[in-house]
């Protein structure tokens, strides 16, 4: 039989008090002295007294909660910033309620709306696909929001951000290349049309300028589903021969997910990572450094995504001015880019 939860009616009786008393003196009203406070609070440790969290909640208008939109749970990137999210959020004596959009945005509106509806004091969603024409639907959600690495141009203004520059992680990964003598340099992409993309694409071509190396259009390579996100691993497997039949040397990622299945299309084809062919990869996600060879890639500072997001949001909570952050991702070398070798010398 299970123990009965000790109440404040319990330690009122105990104290010789009334009701309203033990709750002032537990939330430290001034209207209790001093001294009263103290030994209430004492005969409650004394019994055991557990505050009831609901109750809490009920009166000071939080729940202590925060949602969590993610694109989905099984994503080892989100894994990373969800994890940066409850370090700080449990530091705070905050919980996370998680849920997945899945890339699809009538998901992502449908998971706020219920975090909204659970009384949650902020929301954080990654990979948004909301835009300014959502506003006014949106503005119903009387909660602070900040959105992590948003996939559109034009964010709802309502809501803050942190993202990764991935117009400076493109230019980093295609300049690394160039650095080890290619000059044939292809560019590996998904086909959902996202802020992402189009941003690594953006920083592949502005490398490729800068160097002065030409630039041919089948040198870039995106999933022909149009507007639809297939397995990267899947994507990168079906697209690494193409850009390999056309000469390219090196080949920049979309992300590590891409780059390993294109290391798994290299394995299937007989090609040689990196004496043939170099591949750079984006995210630093753990599993990139168990894979053989190890993925070079651009990463991303994935726990502190998630704890600055989490901080800001914090900061709107309590009302403090807060600014957007465009954070900056870095190069790790690992083993599969190589010098270029000219085969044909």
């Amino acid at each position: 039989m299970s123990k009965r939860r000790i109440s404040i009616e319990d330690i009122a009786r105990r104290a010789g008090v009334s009701h309203s008393t033990v709750s002032r003196a537990l939330r430290d009203n001034t209207l209790i002295s001093p001294k009263v406070r103290e030994e209430i609070k004492q005969i409650a440790k004394e019994m055991n007294y557990v505050p009831n969290a609901i109750a809490q909640s009920l009166q000071n208008k939080r729940t202590n909660t925060i949602g969590v939109v993610v694109t989905s749970i099984a994503d080892p990137f989100y894994a990373e910033v969800v994890q940066g999210i409850e370090e700080v959020a449990k530091s705070t004596g905050l919980s996370v309620l998680l849920s997945a959009s899945h890339r699809d945005l009538e998901q992502e509106i449908a998971a706020i709306d219920i975090f909204h509806r659970r009384r949650v004091d902020g929301i954080l969603v990654t990979d948004s696909r909301l835009n300014k024409h959502h506003t006014k639907q949106l503005e119903q959600i009387a909660v602070p929001t900040v959105f992590i690495n948003s996939q559109t141009e034009d964010q709802p203004e309502i809501f803050h951000s942190v993202e990764i520059d991935d117009r400076l992680g493109g230019k980093l990964a295609v300049e690394h290349l160039i650095g080890l003598g290619h000059t044939s340099i292809g560019y590996l992409g998904v086909g959902d049309r996202s802020r992402s993309n189009q941003q690594r694409l953006e920083g592949y071509r502005l490398a490729m300028t800068e160097a002065s190396l030409p630039q041919m259009n089948d040198w870039v390579a995106i999933s022909d589903e149009d507007n639809v996100r297939i397995s990267d691993v899947s994507t990168g497997q079906k697209l690494v021969s193409k850009l390999v039949s056309v000469g390219v040397t090196g080949i920049f990622c979309y992300n590590d997910m891409v780059a390993i299945g294109a290391l798994l299309g290299c394995q299937e084809l007989g090609i040689s990572v990196p004496e043939d062919l170099s591949i750079v990869g984006f995210d630093g996600i753990a599993l990139g450094s168990y894979i053989t060879p190890p993925l070079t890639t651009i990463c991303q500072p994935m726990l502190e995504i998630g704890s600055s997001a989490m901080q800001m949001l914090l900061d709107l909570l309590e009302e403090k001015s807060v600014e957007n952050r465009v954070l900056s991702p870095s190069l790790v070398k690992r083993g599969t880019s190589a010098v270029f070798r000219n085969k044909y010398k």
